[in-house]
Parts: C-alpha cells; structure tokens; sequence
C-alpha cells in the first residue's frame, strides 16, 4: 500500500483522514463494521483474515459473523475494478454510509516488533502490521481498533494509537438511558395552565396541555407529581406543541390487585400499567436485583393467561450464561434442561401460590395444601421454559413472551427474539444492565439498552426503570454496599 497513489477525494484534500487498522475481533462482533468508519480508511492485516478463516465454523454467533464478514469482503473487492493495493472505494458497496478506501495486506512486512513479542502470536502481528503502517505513514493517524484489552495496552506500550470499536454502542453514558419517568416540576400546572381542557372517560381522567414541556414528553412516557396533589398518568399523545395525559389505574390498592400482588412503590404501579395493558405490546423493565421484576411479569402473565383468557400460554426463556463454572452437559428434555436456570421462576410461583391466611385457616388445612397443589398444576401447564437456541425461524402466537436477563442479549440475538412475535403476542424483556455476563457486552452495547433505546415513543411500548429493591432489607443493603 502506497499513501502516494491513493487518489485524493475531492473537497477533503484538505483533511487528513485516519487509517483504522482493523483486529479480528472487531469484525467477528459487528460484521458491518467496514461500513462504520465514515470518510476515513480501513486496513486489514493478512492474520486478521487467516483468523476469520480459522472461526468460520460452527453454529454459533463467532461463527455465524466471521461468515458474514468474509462474505462482505468478497462483495467489496469482487465487485470492484479498483486495484487491492491501491485500495477499494467503499462509497457504492456501502450505499454511501462511509466514504473511505478499504485496503488488504498485499505485501510480506519485515518483523518490526521488539525481540521480546513472540511473532508467532496472531495479535502480535496484528500489532506489527500497524507499527509498519504507522512508520511508513508518520503524517497520517494509523490506529488499531481492537475488542481486546490487552492488545491495546501493547500497542499503547509500544507508542500506538488504539482505540476500542465503539460503534456498536448506544449510548455513551448509561446514566442517559430513558427511564419511562419523568417528575413534573411544581410550576408545572402554572406554565401549562393556558388552553387546559380535561374530561373523564372510562372511569380515568385526561388533561389535555400546552406549554414548553410539551414536545419533551414522549408517548407512554410516566409523569407524576408530589404534593397536596398528587398526580400519576402516562402520555397518550406527545412530542408536539399539545400534550394528552391519562390517569393510571391505582395498582396498590387491593381491589386493583394482580394476582395477589400490589404495588409496593410508585415505579412498580407504572410497571402493572404496562404489564395490564392490551394495547402494549412491549415491555422493557430494568432494575437492580429485588426491585419486582420478574414477580410483577408473572402476576400480570398469570392474570391475563388464566383469568382473562388473553393468551394461550406463557412462555419464558433467559440467556444460559453461568456466574461461576459449568456444570457440564444436563440430561432430559430441553424443558429439564433449562430448569435449573429457572430458580428464578419456581420462587416467584411459590410467592404468588401462597396461601390466603385467614380463608385458608378457616377452610382447613388438607384442602388449602390440595388446592395450592392443584393450582400449581394447573400454572404449570400454562408455563412453557424454552431454550434460546432453538428460538430461530418460530412464530408465537397468542402468547405471553418473558425474556429474562436481556442485558445478556446482544442487540442482534434481541431481533431474533422479538420478531418472533406473532399476531395477539405480548413481548415483556427483564434484565439489569449492572449484572453482564457475556464477554464483549458492556452497558452501552447491550441488547437491552439497545431496544429501551430504540422503541421509546413507539404508541404500543413502555419501559419503566424500577428504583426501590422490595425483596428485603438485608438485600437493599447488600446492593448498596457491596
């Protein structure tokens, strides 16, 4: 490669533009990352290439995105009459998402790393490659974009640029992410007061408002106030010049409750409104352990699947990511394999199978353990557990889908998963973000924030950020501390 025969771009002759040097890892994590670099230049050493060939095998996602990268590779230098060596331009390969020049390793490059780097190790080649590029081409910025840690402390080391990928990352800084919640300021009434019309229907009280607010406020998006008045609604039309708010069921009232459960705080009663509505198709809840998560989804997912008659059955399934060692291989069915990452599960059933305590004393004890029995039958054979490996290619319909611990998805596994949803078919996707398993997920790029992110303002989602842990004192205060 030459810097002396690439051809300038017209109007940016006069802006330097960088040379990403690219590391497996970060094609294998986002095989469309060649497209993600904009107007600068994409390097790919020859060991970045021979380790794609060397895990393109297999069923899993490694595998499945080397394919997908070495696929579009051959797109883009198949399809171009441009010489490798002087670089391809990817502007029509990539619909015009980056404007710069893709270039292979074309030529052998001397050993430049120091004695002490063995140069048998596929990373440090990689680290080589861009030592020679950085030598050769002292006035341009040539920086390693790598996933692994490690590397870029070498590289740094050995006085490199390199940089994590971040494009696959939503939001830079968790602390932005959309909570479902927003707090009224006190003059709130005041500075919305012009053209203020309300009326009742359904039993449920609508404002409708005015003022600057207004356009901030997203739909199905909580608002409530403290005060003399208090006020808890969502919105029902947003992001205009008028605002329309509707008062929530009360969900901690007892007549109101969900199974036998209440609301014990004001972000769980938001969570019924969701969980309860037919119209929301959607649900993202997040919080940190002990906040209801997972016991408020099965109270709503009971209510409306042998109640209300508005789902088939409840379906459940939750990324296999083990805390500490494997266990190994788990004999029976797929159903049998699974229970034991269903500890969740079989707590909250036994939570919301409690007995009545003063009707249960009255009634007998024999018939209360016999009706618990057979209510628990009864809730089994509603609950089916699946495995998230066979969830490719399905159509679910009439059910009620629980995706639990969905910080562990990426967002393309999310995709699979939620497009599985057929027609009558309820989404509900648990998780905290606080709590990843999977290498190479951070907070930023998790599936999870990636779909809070993304359905906000959608008129049949809602998500709501659970604050206050309700498991116990003792759990509260290990959260904190520890």
């Amino acid at each position: 490669m030459n810097a002396k025969r690439v051809p300038a771009k017209s109007g940016k002759a006069s802006k330097i533009t960088k040379l990403f040097v690219l590391d497996t890892n970060v094609l294998m994590h986002d095989p469309t990352s060649l497209f993600r670099f904009e107007e600068h230049d994409i390097y790919v050493p020859m060991m970045t290439l021979e380790e794609l060939d060397a895990n393109k095998k297999g069923m899993s996602e490694v595998a499945r995105n080397a394919r997908q990268a070495s696929r579009t590779l051959d797109e883009i230098v198949s399809g171009s009459e441009e010489s490798i060596k002087h670089g391809i331009d990817l502007t029509v390969s990539s619909h015009e998402l980056a404007t710069g020049r893709l270039f292979l390793q074309t030529e052998a490059i001397n050993n430049v790393l120091p004695s002490s780097l063995p140069t048998a190790r596929a990373d440090n080649q990689i680290i080589g490659v861009a030592m020679h590029l950085h030598e050769q081409f002292s006035k341009r910025p040539v920086i390693l974009v790598t996933k692994d840690i490690n590397m870029r402390i070498k590289a740094r080391a050995l006085g490199l640029d390199a940089q994590d990928y971040f494009n696959d990352k939503v939001l830079e800084d968790t602390d932005l992410l959309y909570t479902g919640s927003l707090e009224l300021p006190t003059n709130f009434w005041d500075t919305h007061a012009k053209g203020l019309e309300s009326w009742k229907k359904e039993g449920r009280t609508y404002y409708r408002v005015q003022g600057p607010l207004c356009p901030d406020l997203l739909i199905n998006q909580f608002v409530w106030q403290d005060g003399p008045q208090p006020l808890q609604a969502w919105v029902k039309v947003g992001a205009g010049k008028t605002a329309e708010l509707e008062t929530l069921i009360d969900y901690s009232h007892t007549k109101n409750a969900v199974w036998g459960i209440t609301a014990r705080n004001r972000e769980q009663n938001f969570a019924l409104n969701l969980l309860m509505n037919p119209e929301i198709d959607f649900v993202t809840l997040l919080g940190q352990a002990g906040t209801g998560k997972t016991l408020l989804t099965l109270a709503a997912a009971l209510t409306q699947t042998l109640e209300r008659k508005l789902f088939a059955e409840i379906i459940i399934t939750r990324v296999t990511v083990p805390v500490g060692e494997d266990i190994g291989f788990l004999p029976g069915t797929e159903e049998e394999k699974m229970t034991p990452w269903m500890g969740a599960l079989e707590d909250n059933l036994d939570v919301l199978n409690k007995p009545a305590e003063e009707g249960e004393k009255a009634a007998g004890s024999y018939s209360g353990d016999w009706g618990r029995a057979a209510t628990m039958d009864l809730i089994r054979s509603r609950i089916k557990v699946k495995s998230l490996n066979f969830m490719r290619g399905r159509t679910f319909l009439n059910k009620f889908l629980i995706i639990d611990e969905a910080q562990n998805l990426t967002p393309k596994q999310m995709k699979t998963l939620i497009t599985r949803a057929g027609p009558g078919t309820k989404v509900v996707c648990l998780g905290n973000i606080a709590q990843i398993d999977t290498p190479y997920l951070t907070e930023g790029s998790s599936g999870l924030t990636y779909v809070v992110d993304r359905f906000k303002g959608w008129p049949h989602s809602g998500h709501i950020t659970l604050q206050r842990g309700e498991r116990s004192r003792l759990a509260d205060h290990a959260a904190e501390v520890l």
